[in-house]
């Protein structure tokens, strides 16, 4: 995508002044997003839907305006501002919330929220930080109307059905790559016995269904520069009704790991019991203890769950052929799934520590 056919792209949207500036945002594995600065010096995001991964993107959109309006009169009623604690969708010229392009392409705009950044690592204290505002978010949606959003993954956190899906990629080794990640697949299938307890919690009542962000990385969280606290949710795609587990799971998964995802020294991954134990802290007082007893005790292993089931993700999309997740050369998929898979060997052997952790918090 060049400088020419972005600013045609920018130019279909209500941004404030004419556009003067645009570049790549290199992070994210999904979609396509890009920075616009206008002559106003107001910045804007730009970012074209994977319609790959989110195969409709209407539904995608009617799920975040539905959020993020509510939560706009919830930060107005509390004396926020809305413009930085919840995101922004900039409609287009003809009144829309999303410009489709010549090549069927499907594009958003946002404001961009200043003096905060998204971290890809944090210390201790801005783990936490970003820990309430992830449990805050989930709060503030506790009474919207959760039988309005629409599914815009379907089974995105059923482990079971990721387990199917990763079966299947096996079976038919699509990649011809099976033969290289024998010892992976074998880890993965040891483990299919585990996958169902999110799940039949949910069944069964144990667990109860909330609105969830079901994406809460570390970098997911917008941080305040001057004061660190975590000021606004982002990246909401994939928000729809789930179990808190989800989101803790997912958040200790990536910001509790000594190492980043695709680290390849394998030595050097490990859950760090000291950022669970303060994440732990921060999103139970966000949440306000609204989480049931039955809750608080299962989190241990919905971080086990959420990493388990990130890796076979990534190893089924390495034996795919790499056709979801955005890779920078060709066994990043594999790299990253050997890296899940330590660090879901980690929190089992670790699971007693935590457990204590979370007693704390019980009582």
């Amino acid at each position: 995508m060049n400088e020419m056919q972005l600013r045609e792209i920018a130019a279909q949207f209500l941004f404030d002044s004419e556009v003067t500036e645009t570049s790549v945002c290199e992070t994210g594995h999904i979609n396509g997003t890009y920075f616009v600065t206008c002559a106003s010096g107001t910045r804007y995001i730009l970012q074209q839907i994977n319609t790959a991964v989110f195969k409709d993107p209407d539904a995608v959109m009617a799920n975040i305006i539905g959020v993020t309006e509510f939560l706009r009169e919830k930060i107005e009623s509390a004396g926020g501002d809305p413009l930085r604690e919840t995101l922004t969708v900039i409609a287009t010229v003809e009144g829309g919330v999303a410009y489709v392009d010549a090549e069927g392409r499907y594009w958003r705009a946002y404001l961009c929220i200043e003096g905060a950044t998204s971290h890809q690592s944090a210390d201790a204290e801005l783990f936490e930080k970003a820990a309430y505002a992830f449990g805050k978010f989930q709060r503030m949606l506790a009474d919207y109307p959760a039988d309005t959003l629409c599914e815009t993954i379907p089974n995105f956190h059923n482990t079971v059905s990721r387990m199917a899906d990763f079966k299947a990629a096996v079976a038919e080794n699509r990649a011809g790559r099976a033969a290289g990640a024998e010892k992976e697949v074998a880890f993965a299938l040891a483990a299919e016995d585990k996958c169902s307890f999110i799940m039949d919690g949910i069944a069964d009542g144990t667990l109860p269904l909330r609105v969830t962000h079901n994406d809460t990385k570390l970098n997911n969280v917008m941080l305040d520069n001057e004061t660190g606290e975590g000021i606004c949710v982002i990246d909401l795609d994939t928000v729809m009704p789930g179990s808190v587990l989800y989101d803790f799971g997912d958040a200790i998964r990536f910001g509790a790991s000594s190492a980043a995802e695709d680290e390849t020294d394998l030595d050097r991954v490990y859950l760090r019991t000291d950022l669970f134990d303060v994440f732990t802290r921060g999103f139970l007082a966000g949440l306000g203890g609204a989480l049931t007893e039955a809750e608080l005790r299962a989190l241990p292993m919905g971080a086990w769950m959420l990493t388990f089931e990130t890796g076979i993700r990534f190893l089924g999309d390495y034996l795919n052929g790499d056709v979801y997740f955005r890779i920078h050369y060709p066994t990043h998929n594999l790299d990253r799934a050997r890296n899940q898979f330590k660090l879901a060997a980690d929190i089992e052997a670790k699971m007693s520590e935590l457990n204590a952790i979370i007693e704390k918090y019980i009582h």
